[in-house]
């Protein structure tokens, strides 16, 4: 039985949809930048709801169709086509339901951008450095099978190997990015034998993950009478001159106290571009970090999108686990998670955000 309120409400958007797609070619609306990204941006969340809607409206047609023709047709070839239209066509149309309303529901309005991700070690000293190292290979891994940009901003090497922190930033000309990381936010907690222990015990370690949407050009009023500048030598890694040329940037936002800094490019200019870029997200953060608190009582799972500190998931090096806490799902192959084949995990955590926010929408 088909859901013709669910039809309904989705032709009921194709109006707004084509005004959008008319303004857009607009030459006034486009000479607006910041008027013109922000209908872009409504357009293109309009743009899957609208797709859907006409293929499950075709596939109710053809329905319709193949009914009729088993009622009114006497020819038996045609109304065995018909049959077995019916047949592949009326399975998928719970799917196509439950896809639509989940579309129907205001997505988080983060989820398009780019992330900033900053990795700190935590409890563990040493350890907790070299394991916020594996975590950052594994998000480089995954980056490259996603087709993503890495660029790292700043990093603090750990005296062992690994970071003490480091902070990085993935893009995509196609992908989401925010809308697929913002999973990863919280501790990760790790138990194995260290590297730095003579004594085969296994231990415990953690580091802190906190995944940021970057701020586009026209989500943060930022302006430089605001930052305090700072240059300095750059003490990591990047070959002869590195230590004696004045290329790292150091920013600091007067009225937050907000402070960052970038010394991974030998161009101070570059350095200043991405450390500013930097300071844009992560004051753009201090709100986005107000719409999670006010989203986290009510999605149990995803504990990341209200408190940072929490634990989310442990990797058990004696038993090759990995368990993600807030949904109760483990996998018994770490070696390949820690290569950076994180999907199914992710997968996981966004079908029960999906369950949870069709639960919030019939509330």
């Amino acid at each position: 039985m088909a859901d013709n309120s669910l039809l309904e409400k989705v032709l009921s958007l194709e109006g707004k949809y084509q005004s959008l797609q008319a303004q857009l070619s607009d030459p006034e609306v486009i000479s607006d930048m910041k008027r013109y990204v922000q209908l872009n941006k409504d357009y293109k969340e309009l743009e899957p709801i609208i797709k859907a809607g006409k293929e499950y409206e075709k596939v109710l047609a053809e329905i319709s169709q193949a009914k009729d023709i088993l009622m009114n047709e006497k020819d038996e070839d045609l109304r065995e086509m018909a049959k077995d239209e019916l047949s592949e066509l009326e399975p998928r149309i719970p799917e196509m339901e439950q896809n639509i309303k989940i579309l129907l529901i205001p997505a988080d309005p983060d989820d398009g951008k780019n992330a900033m991700v900053e990795i700190r070690g935590g409890t563990g000293g040493d350890e907790a450095a070299i394991f916020a190292g594996d975590l950052f290979r594994m998000y480089q891994h995954f980056a490259e099978a996603k087709g993503w940009k890495l660029e790292i901003t700043d990093q603090t090497p750990g005296t062992s190997g690994g970071f003490k922190q480091i902070v990085f930033k993935l893009s995509s000309a196609n992908d989401g990015v925010y809308g697929i990381m913002k999973y990863e936010s919280g501790v990760h907690r790790v138990q194995r034998v260290p590297q730095t222990e003579t004594q085969g015990r296994i231990q415990t370690s953690a580091a802190s993950v906190a995944v940021f949407p970057e701020a586009g050009e026209f989500d943060v009023d930022l302006k430089w009478d605001d930052i305090r500048l700072d240059l300095f030598c750059s003490s990591g890694p990047g070959g002869q001159g590195v230590n004696t040329t004045y290329s790292a940037v150091r920013l600091t936002h007067i009225p937050s106290g907000l402070v960052v800094q970038c010394q991974e490019e030998r161009s101070q200019l570059k350095n200043k571009d991405r450390a500013f870029e930097e300071l844009r997200t992560r004051l753009y953060n201090l709100e986005h970090q107000k719409y999670l608190d006010g989203i986290a009582a009510k999605r149990k799972t995803m504990v990341s999108t209200g408190d940072r500190s929490a634990k989310i998931r442990t990797y058990n090096y004696p038993q090759g686990r990995v368990t993600d806490h807030r949904i109760n799902w483990s996998m018994y192959n770490l070696p390949v998670f820690m290569n950076g084949d994180i999907q199914e995990c992710i997968e996981q955590l966004q079908i029960a955000e999906n369950a949870e926010r069709l639960k919030e929408a019939g509330e």
